[in-house]
This record gives structure tokens, sequence and C-alpha cells, in this order.
């Protein structure tokens, strides 16, 4: 089983929906905590979730289960906290929600990308929810778009 994951910031829509469409995606987890923010561009939800379907064909949903908290991003971002802390936090409440139980395997039986904001996977929730599942799951690829 394959579990994608994307960023959508330092990308205009057409990369970001080539991309998409290029992997074969055919449904899209948003696990971001925020998103509906007007500094969410073309990725703003309710405008994104037409552009999924319209331009691509994917279902978009929304995965809160998957989001950090708002104390974690505030601590991180706004604190200039450090990575490893967040790291730590972060799949403490992957563990505490029991992501890996609450969600189906099911859901990425089809080509499944997870989107947040970071443009770069290596400090970005999305990885760390992908390898959670890798360790919990097994046979799992992770490929980052």
């Amino acid at each position: 089983m394959e579990i994608y994951t994307i960023g959508f910031t330092k990308k205009s829509a057409g990369e970001f929906f080539g991309l998409l469409s290029k992997a074969g995606i055919l449904r899209l987890l948003d696990v971001r905590l925020n998103n509906t923010s007007q500094l969410a561009g073309f990725a703003k939800r309710e405008d994104f979730e037409f552009f999924l379907r319209e331009l691509c064909g994917i279902e978009y949903r929304h995965e809160p289960l998957l989001a950090p908290s708002q104390r974690m991003l505030d601590d991180f971002k706004k604190k200039k906290g450090a990575w490893s802390d967040y790291e730590l936090a972060y799949r403490a409440l992957l563990e505490q929600r029991q992501a890996d139980q609450a969600l189906s395997r099911s859901l990425f039986e089809s080509p499944t990308v997870m989107l947040c904001s970071e443009a770069a996977a290596d400090q970005c929730h999305r990885r760390l929810a992908a390898e959670y599942l890798q360790e919990k799951w097994g046979d799992i690829r992770i490929i980052h778009l």
C-alpha cells in the first residue's frame, strides 16, 4: 500500500494539481487543523474541494484526527519551539488519539495523498502521520510529492 503526501505552499496551482494528476491520486486527506484561512490561496477548503473534484476528479476529505493541536502549532511556530519537541508531542497526540485504530486502512486502498501546508515533508506533520501509520500497519510505502 502507498501513502502519498504533499504540501501546497511554494507551488503554483498548475504544479500542485499536475503532481496529483500525474500520481493518479483519487482521494485527498486534508490533515491541516486550519483549512479555511484566506492565506491558503487555492487550498482554502471551500475552493479546494471544488478544484480537486472539477480539475482532477479527486475526492476531498478533511481528517482532523491527523491534525496537530493548536497549542502544538503555537509552541512550534509562534514561540519558535524545537522541531524535536514538536515531533515528540505530535507522535504522543497520535498515540493518544489511537489514530491507527480510528482510521481504516481501506481509506488508503485507492491512491490517497495527505495534505498540509508545508512545502517540504522534512519538518511537517504529514510526514510524521504517514510514518506513524507505516509503523503501526506495516507494508506502507511513503511517497512525498
